[in-house]
């Protein structure tokens, strides 16, 4: 499909009000998934942190990195295991888990959005005790050196903020309850960031079109839900599985001040921009 100039303009002009909005407001995005794994996703979700970003949108990334640990994992000839959901994450497995979001990966993202013309810092969830949390305990299963936070110290990531840098943080956090570090679940750390930094959007990348009312039809998409519509969807089964802990952030962070939290499909090239600014908006949207 060609775009003339005109069709160009247009599109740009569409993206000013929203841009005046959200100048100077914060948007937290949670990263992962195989927007995280394709290279031309990857390229595409960079691409859009650091224009929102250069338009005076303050831009911080929670990533997650589930493929790369796995994949260090095998090689090291260990077995992933997963809980309802979760990472069983033993010593030897939470020592690859920092390995990989702390170091590696963290560093990777860092150095992508300063080449695409941003200001990049990058930070994990130990640097100023950013996030503090204590070993999960739920239904009595043991997940490990699993963590629950507790409390969020933002101080390190608005400082970064007023200094004009994009934060990209990875979610491990200090224990409290013990002298060690916890594997955290993106999700949830993006959402209590949001949070404690009081931003204006949440936006969670995922690889499915948002919240359906088939989960086996992605055209029985659900574009709106009411934070007080929840119960009642949870009820009739078209929140369940792992989009439960997904809602469930989402909730929690429009209860304590976010104002719109998005679940976003990351497989889709520019979904981010599409979101924030354009009147078409897509996935599904929890207020």
């Amino acid at each position: 499909m060609e775009f003339s100039h005109v069709d160009r303009a247009t599109v740009l002009a569409e993206a000013l009000p929203y841009i005046r909005k959200y100048n100077g407001k914060t948007v937290v995005v949670k990263y992962g998934g195989n927007a995280m794994i394709s290279q031309e996703l990857r390229q595409a979700v960079i691409s859009d942190i650091v224009l929102l970003s250069l338009v005076g949108i303050r831009v911080v990334v929670v990533h997650g990195g589930g493929p790369e640990i796995s994949e260090l994992l095998k090689k090291t000839g260990k077995e992933s295991r997963f809980i309802n959901g979760l990472r069983y994450t033993d010593q030897e497995t939470m020592d690859i888990v920092q390995m990989v979001l702390c170091g590696r990966l963290n560093k990777d993202l860092t150095a992508m959005v300063n080449r695409a013309g941003g200001r990049a810092v990058g930070l994990c969830g130990l640097d100023d005790s950013l996030f503090q949390a204590v070993r999960l305990a739920q239904d009595g299963v043991d997940y490990g050196f699993v963590g629950e936070i507790t409390a969020v110290a933002p101080e390190v990531v608005k400082n970064a903020l007023d200094n004009g840098l994009i934060p990209v943080i990875s979610s491990v956090a200090t224990g409290v309850d013990a002298p060690c570090s916890y594997n955290i679940n993106a999700d949830t750390a993006a959402a209590k960031l949001a949070m404690s930094i009081g931003a204006a959007k949440l936006i969670l990348l995922t690889d499915i079109r948002g919240l359906l009312r088939d989960k086996n039809d992605e055209d029985t998409l659900i574009p709106e839900v009411r934070v007080s519509e929840v119960p009642r969807l949870v009820k009739e089964g078209i929140i369940s599985g792992g989009m439960i802990p997904k809602v469930d952030c989402c909730v929690e962070a429009v209860r304590n001040g976010v104002a719109r939290t998005h679940i976003l499909d990351g497989r889709l090239p520019h979904s981010i921009l599409i979101e924030v600014l354009s009147h078409a908006g897509i996935g599904t949207m929890i207020w």
